[in-house]
C-alpha cells in the first residue's frame, strides 16, 4: 500500500464510500448541488441511523480476506444491517467471499444488501446472487439534466450531462470532428490519441468505451479541444449517465450517435463543414415516464440457482446526488481541481444503499423481524408501474421491461412497512436449499462454517425451488415430454391484522394452468404461519436447441388492507 495515496483507515480517498454511506444514512443538509445542479435538501434514507464504515476496497482492488473480515467485525459490532456496493463473477456460494459473509451475517440477524452489477442490458449479468442477500438492481429518477446537442441543420439530439463550468458561446456553431477517422483508440478518445491539429477549437465527438467517460474529456481537452460529445455504442443503448465534465460536453444515446456521424458524413460529401453546440438547461424535475430500469443494471436470470429469482428489486441508481470528500475533484480526473461537498453518481452501488437505508428503518419499526422478513416486505410490496400509470420501461431500448430487469419491482417504503404477510426463512431453510442445490456436506460446512452441513431434513423440503423465497420460479428442461409440471411450497407469517381473512388472485404466465390450495387463508392472531400449496402446470412448446422461452405472472394474497405480491416465472428451456 503507498500510503502518500491511501491511509490504512476506513478514510475515503475513491469516493466511492463516502457517496454510497450518506445514501444509506445521511443527515438532512441544505443547500446541496453539484456545480448548482439537483439543488435541494439532501438526505439519506435513514438519516438518524447510525453508520459504521469497514474499508474492504484499496487502490489495488477488493480482497476476499479484506471482506470476509469486515462482515465478521461487523456482526461483532451488532451492525443491523450491512450494505454492500461491491460485486464479483458469479461462482458457486463456497467460492464467493461475499456469500460466505453474508451467510454468517444473515445467520446472526443482520440484513445483507448488496449490489446486482453495472453489466446490463444483457441477460444473466446479475452478481450477488445468494438467496441470502438482498439483491439491488438501479432504476431511473424523474429527475434530468439535459444537455442537448445542436446540430448545424438545426436538428437536435438529446443528451445529459453535469457541466458546470464556463458554456460554449451562446448561438455560435462550433467545426465538429470524430477522432475515429483517425483509428481505433482515438475513436475512444484514449490517453495521447487525439492530435491536436485535427481538433483544435472544435467539438471532438468520442466513442464509450475503456476509460472513464469524464477522463475522455481530459484528453480532448488537453488536445485544444473545445467540446465533446460522448456517443453510446449500440451495447449501451439508449441509456444516458450525467458526468461532471471538465470541458463542455455531453452524452447521447446509440440512435443520437448515429444520427451524428450521418450528419458528419453527408457534410463532407457535401464539402460543406459539420458544426455544433452543446445547450445545457440545468436541472429538470416530474420527468415522465419515470422510474425506467437504468441501462447498466444488471439482469437476471439468476446463473447460479436460477429458481430464486434476482435481482430482487431496483432502487434509484441513475444520477444520485450524495457526498463526496473535499481531496477529490467531483470528475475523478487528477488534473481537475474543482472542489464540490456533493457528486452525482450512478450505479447499482448506489441503489443498493437506498435499501439498505430502508432497511434499517424497517428493522426500527419492527425489532423483532429477521432479515427474510424485511427483504420480503421489500419484495411483495414493490411495484411495476411507472409514473405515467404504464408498465416500467427499460432504459436501454425503451421497451417494456421484465421481471429479469426488476425482480419484483421497484420498491416502495411507505407499503414495505406495513406488508401484511411475511415469507419468513431460517438458516436450516438456507442448508436445505444447499443440499438440494446439490453442494456437498463440505462445501456446505465452508458457506455455514460449523459442523451444520445436515441434508437429512432436506428430502422433506422436496427441491431448491421449496426455499420459502417471496417470489417463486420454475425452470423446465423439455427432454421430449409434452407436459410437464412442478409445486411449491409457501409459508406465510401474518404481521398485519390479528383477525384478517387473505383471498387469491392468480395471474397464471401465458400457456401455463396454476393452482393454489388454500384460495383463502383465515388468520386468528399475529405471527401466525399458514401453508399454501402452488401447482404449476405447462405445455412443451417449440424451441430450437440451447434456446428458453419466459412467461411471468403473479400470485397475489389480499385483505382489505394489504396487497402481498409474488412474481411467478416459468421458463422453458430446450437442452442442447
Amino acid at each position: 500500500m503507498n500510503d502518500t495515496l491511501e491511509s490504512r483507515s476506513p478514510r475515503d480517498s475513491d469516493g466511492h464510500g463516502t457517496h454510497t454511506a450518506s445514501i444509506a444514512a445521511g443527515r438532512y443538509v441544505f443547500p446541496a448541488s453539484t456545480m448548482g445542479y439537483a439543488r435541494g435538501m439532501a438526505a439519506g434514507m435513514a438519516p438518524k441511523a447510525r453508520l459504521a464504515v469497514y474499508k474492504v476496497c484499496w487502490n489495488a482492488g477488493c480482497y476476499d480476506s479484506d471482506i470476509l473480515a469486515a462482515f465478521d467485525a461487523a456482526v461483532t459490532d451488532g451492525v443491523d444491517v450491512i450494505s454492500l456496493s461491491v460485486g464479483g463473477a458469479v461462482v458457486p456460494y463456497h467460492l464467493d467471499a461475499i456469500a460466505v459473509g453474508a451467510f454468517g451475517a444473515s445467520e446472526a440477524g443482520v440484513f445483507v444488501s448488496a449490489s446486482a452489477g453495472n453489466g446490463g442490458p444483457g441477460g444473466l449479468t446479475v452478481t450477488n446472487v445468494a438467496p441470502w442477500v438482498t439483491t439491488v438492481g438501479a432504476g431511473t429518477i424523474d429527475r434530468d439534466f439535459p444537455a442537448d446537442v445542436m446540430l448545424g441543420n438545426g436538428k437536435v439530439i438529446g443528451g445529459v450531462s453535469v457541466y458546470g463550468g464556463p458554456g460554449l458561446t451562446p448561438s455560435r456553431l462550433y467545426p465538429l470532428v470524430y477522432a475515429g477517422s483517425d483509428g481505433y483508440s482515438s475513436s475512444l478518445c484514449l490517453e495521447d490519441s487525439l492530435d491536436p491539429k485535427s481538433v483544435r477549437g472544435k467539438i471532438v465527438v468520442c466513442d464509450r468505451g475503456v476509460n472513464s467517460r469524464a477522463a475522455k474529456g481530459e484528453v480532448v481537452k488537453k488536445a485544444g479541444g473545445v467540446g465533446m460529445i460522448l456517443t453510446n455504442g449500440p451495447f449501451d443503448g439508449e441509456g444516458l449517465v450525467a458526468d461532471c465534465h471538465v470541458l463542455p460536453a455531453t452524452s447521447v444515446g446509440a440512435g443520437g450517435g448515429d444520427e451524428l456521424r450521418r450528419y458528419m458524413s453527408l457534410a463532407s460529401q457535401l464539402r460543406s463543414p459539420a458544426t455544433a453546440t452543446i445547450i445545457f438547461k440545468g436541472t429538470r424535475l416530474g420527468i415522465k415516464p419515470a422510474p425506467k430500469v437504468a441501462s447498466f443494471s444488471a439482469r437476471g436470470p439468476n446463473p447460479e440457482s436460477p429458481e430464486i429469482l434476482k435481482p430482487d428489486v431496483i432502487a434509484p441508481g441513475l444520477n444520485i446526488l450524495a457526498a463526496w470528500p473535499s481531496t477529490l475533484a467531483p470528475s475523478g480526473v487528477p488534473s481537475d481541481e474543482r472542489r464540490s461537498e456533493f457528486n452525482i453518481l450512478s450505479g447499482t452501488s448506489m441503489a443498493c444503499p437506498h435499501v439498505s437505508g430502508l432497511a434499517a428503518l424497517l428493522k426500527a419499526a419492527h425489532p423483532d423481524w429477521s432479515p427474510a422478513a424485511i427483504r420480503s416486505a421489500l419484495i411483495t410490496t414493490a411495484y411495476t408501474l411507472d409514473n405515467g400509470g404504464g408498465p416500467m420501461l427499460d432504459e436501454s431500448n425503451a421497451n417494456v421491461s421484465s421481471v429479469f430487469d426488476y425482480g419484483a419491482g421497484h420498491v416502495h417504503p411507505d407499503s414495505a412497512i406495513n406488508p401484511g404477510l411475511v415469507y419468513d426463512i431460517s438458516t436450516y431453510d438456507y442448508v436445505d436449499f444447499l443440499c438440494n442445490s446439490n453442494y456437498t456436506s463440505h462445501n456446505i460446512r465452508v458457506i455455514t462454517r460449523n459442523q451444520a452441513s445436515d441434508c437429512s431434513g432436506a428430502k422433506r423440503a422436496g427441491h431448491s425451488g421449496n426455499l420459502n423465497y417471496p417470489s417463486l420460479s420454475a425452470v423446465f428442461q423439455q427432454y421430449g415430454k409434452q407436459h410437464m409440471s412442478t409445486h411449491f411450497i409457501r409459508t406465510v407469517t401474518n404481521v398485519g391484522d390479528p383477525n384478517s381473512l387473505y383471498t387469491l388472485t392468480i395471474a397464471p404466465p401465458p400457456g401455463t394452468e396454476v393452482t393454489v390450495e388454500p384460495d383463502t387463508l383465515a388468520f386468528r392472531r399475529l405471527g401466525q404461519k399458514l401453508n399454501f400449496l402452488v401447482r404449476v402446470q405447462t405445455r412443451a412448446v417449440k424451441l430450437s436447441p440451447g434456446s428458453s422461452t419466459v412467461k411471468t405472472g403473479s400470485i397475489v394474497w389480499s385483505d382489505t388492507k394489504h396487497t402481498v405480491t409474488s412474481p411467478l416465472v416459468v421458463t422453458m428451456q430446450q437442452p442442447l
